[in-house]
């Protein structure tokens, strides 16, 4: 009876779609005879593109019913090939989704490599095939590495800062073979060791060649050739603010987990969460005029002082709940033993609190690396700017917008992101876990 009743819903359904398809949607004189200049118009388009949904759903219907009865014949049971059906379609629903997701990436990447903003031109490409006269597929006629070239244009590096860059890349090498063998063998400790200390030798490297990079250097004409140079901005702006943000949620976080009977503790938690109810753009005003009563504008201590008080609120209550995960008995075995609450705090818990400060870092530093809001309003010489407020350069200017080599200096500029997270995405897994469970 209840299949019955499925079956009699199902065919009212499709009978309804087949109705409002043949009285509404197939009606010529619904659609626009004016085509958009540059566009490509195929009457009953959706048509097709359903048609080829449902063409895969029935590819999917009746791959589980073979598959479904051949396992029966073979094993001798009696299965029904539903679930490996809804199983196919649910994979088909997420790769649809991927696909959606990864198309814009596709489309900059491409841009990238266009010299001529062919891809954001309204004229259409005549090649014979749709996807491509559409640019639903990136059409690309003369790829180059041009738009590249003009964001390194006129760099000097000195022979010391070519070797850091050699050091990171080698690092870097290092770490993908050791994520690849982690891939191929059975991980083991030796792994782990060495990828934390490689690891550590890229950042170290890459924030040693910031430090050493000045604007001199940067001799390039036009604002593309200053890319360089906001990236190093960032990772400066960013590094800085990560530091600052492990220092302010090691003291705070140590403060509110060990010190229970502090005045006014309690409340102060309180207030950390309903701080973070709020955006932190509506502190644009007051942030602004703080800075420039202490004439700090358009300085990387300005907007690095700004970026750190975003982080204390959440960053104290993950690393208070950390620290609530270790037993005090750990810290009272060492006073017995003659240390004192300062000793304990720096050789006891902040070692053990290594992977939260690193997450801490990680957490403060993709968060700033990619912010525009602030940035654009803190910082307003050319030389200064980081690489969100210098990707807009690219975009103002009526018919003046440079879109390939804003897509390769996007390409450029999350390059280091990426590879953040590929690295350090075993701490960013712990970190957010991390005091969930208390001993």
């Amino acid at each position: 009876m209840r299949r019955l009743l499925a079956f009699l819903l199902v065919g009212l359904a499709l009978y309804g779609v087949y109705w409002f398809a043949l009285n509404r949607l197939f009606d010529a004189g619904s659609y626009r005879k004016q085509v958009a200049f540059g566009s490509v118009f195929v009457p009953y388009g959706w048509a097709y593109a359903l048609g080829i949904l449902l063409g895969l759903v029935l590819l999917l219907l009746l791959y589980s019913v073979i598959h479904t009865a051949l396992a029966n014949r073979i094993q001798g049971r009696k299965r029904s090939p539903w679930p490996l059906f809804w199983q196919g379609v649910t994979h088909l629903f997420l790769w649809i989704l991927i696909l959606l997701v990864y198309y814009p990436v596709v489309q900059v990447v491409a841009a990238s490599f266009d010299p001529t903003n062919n891809l954001f031109s309204f004229r259409r490409p005549d090649t014979g095939f749709l996807l491509l006269d559409a640019k639903v597929i990136p059409y690309v006629p003369e790829p180059s590495l041009e738009n590249y070239a003009k964001l390194v244009e006129g760099v000097v590096l000195y022979p010391y800062q070519v070797g850091l860059l050699l050091l990171g890349g080698l690092a870097l090498l290092g770490v993908a073979l050791i994520g690849l063998l982690r891939r191929l063998l059975t991980p083991e400790d030796w792994m782990d060791f060495w990828q934390g200390r490689l690891l550590l030798l890229l950042a170290l490297a890459v924030f040693a060649l910031a430090l050493t990079l000045s604007p001199r250097q940067f001799t390039g004409q036009g604002t593309e050739a200053k890319f360089l140079l906001w990236v190093r901005n960032t990772f400066l702006i960013s590094g800085l603010t990560g530091l600052l943000a492990v220092l302010l949620t090691a003291t705070a976080g140590y403060a509110f987990a060990r010190f229970r009977h502090l005045p006014g503790r309690y409340p102060v938690l309180l207030f950390f969460i309903f701080v973070q109810m709020f955006p932190g753009f509506l502190a644009l005003v007051a942030i602004y005029y703080l800075l420039s009563r202490l004439d700090l504008l358009n300085t990387f201590t300005g907007l690095v002082l700004a970026y750190s008080g975003g982080i204390i609120s959440f960053g104290t209550w993950v690393y208070k709940g950390y620290l609530e995960s270790i037993s005090p008995s750990l810290e009272e075995a060492a006073m017995v033993d003659g240390a004192t609450k300062w000793q304990v705090f720096t050789k006891i818990l902040l070692p053990l609190s290594a992977p939260m400060f690193v997450f801490v870092f990680l957490l403060q530093f993709v968060g700033t690396y990619s912010e525009f809001v602030l940035a654009n309003l803190v910082l307003t010489g050319v030389e200064s700017w980081n690489v969100g407020v210098g990707l807009r350069s690219f975009t103002t200017g009526q018919f003046q917008t440079k879109w390939g080599i804003f897509a390769a200096a996007s390409v450029l500029g999350s390059l280091p992101i990426l590879f953040l997270f590929y690295g350090f995405q075993q701490y960013f897994v712990s970190g957010y876990t991390a005091g969930a469970v208390k001993e």
